[in-house]
């Protein structure tokens, strides 16, 4: 099977093949790995095994983030793939719809995270127990609505920014917590974004475009455009 030719409904499409791991575009909606309990068994590595036998999680994204992922289908490049994420030896970009037209056209994010409560999903900027968390941002179009594949039920139409992000480190929800902290959440996030702006938008607005890792980098073009 070619990799334009996955089926529709099967939550994952195949971008690349290379020795010991694939590289994967993740749609909106699939959780990365199991989670708990046995209605949320479904999930990006077990429909990838059913193909790739052998085929586990490298990194992982969060279940309505979209886009590139890579999976590795042996031990030895799992362990090699695993190394080169935790020394930051591995390049992401990814695309986001925030709310707002942002001022500036680039900049840099550096506020330190953690979670906001034991237990919670939800992240917080602390300066005083926080991990430091980096996340360069472009702005690259500054637009009157919301584009029509993604336009959610809100009105008026919202105006947005569509940017790359370019996260330095990899901590939970560091684009969305970032993004937040500048008065721009990304537009969909019902963790951190107000209800007008959820409702702007039929999906989580973040999308990861490219990822990079020895020697190669491997696109899934965001879905962020009429």
């Amino acid at each position: 099977m070619r990799p334009d030719t996955e089926p529709s409904d099967a939550g994952w499409r195949l971008l690349a093949q290379g020795a010991g791991f694939v590289v994967v575009e993740k749609s909106c909606g699939l959780l990365s790995v199991p989670g708990i309990g046995p209605e949320k068994a479904d999930c990006l590595v077990a429909r990838v095994a059913t193909r790739f036998a052998g085929a586990r999680i490298v990194h992982r994204l969060d279940r309505d983030t979209s886009g590139v992922m890579v999976l590795a289908t042996d031990a030895d490049t799992h362990r090699r793939l695993s190394m080169a994420f935790e020394a930051r030896k591995v390049s992401k970009a990814y695309h986001a719809l925030v709310a707002g037209h942002m001022a500036g056209e680039s900049g840099l994010v550096d506020l330190p995270l953690r979670k906001q409560a034991l237990g919670s999903a939800k992240q917080v900027v602390c300066h005083e127990q926080g991990r430091p968390s980096q996340t360069r941002w472009f702005v690259e179009a500054r637009l009157a609505a919301v584009p029509s594949p993604v336009r959610g039920t809100a009105e008026p139409a919202q105006p947005c920014t569509l940017v790359r992000l370019e996260p330095l480190t990899g901590r939970s929800h560091q684009l969305r917590v970032h993004m937040l902290s500048l008065g721009h959440p990304i537009l969909g996030d019902n963790l951190y974004a107000p209800a007008p702006l959820v409702d702007a938008a039929t999906r989580l607005c973040l999308h990861a475009s490219t990822l990079g890792f020895e020697g190669a980098t491997y696109a899934a073009p965001h879905p962020f455009r009429d």
